[in-house]
């Protein structure tokens, strides 16, 4: 699907169709979690509060460096 951006006052804004709103549960008081990594849009819901964002970066951080922490624990 190719979209263009639309004027929203001094922004741009991208118009998201109701279809895709609905199959990922999304609505004008979802927050979305933005990310680029310098040439792609990442544009997700986030549905864990701060919390859990932390517990889950953690746990991806342990089971990375699994190995080095059993190390470090001897």
């Amino acid at each position: 699907m190719i979209k263009k951006l639309s004027a929203v006052g001094n922004s741009l804004g991208l118009i998201i169709e109701r279809p895709i709103l609905d199959l990922l549960d999304i609505t004008k008081d979802t927050p979305l979690e933005i990310k680029t990594d310098g040439k792609i849009l990442i544009i997700r819901p986030s549905k864990l509060g701060k919390k859990e964002r932390i517990r889950a970066s953690a746990k991806r951080m342990m089971a990375i460096h699994d190995a080095t922490l059993r190390k470090l624990a001897k």
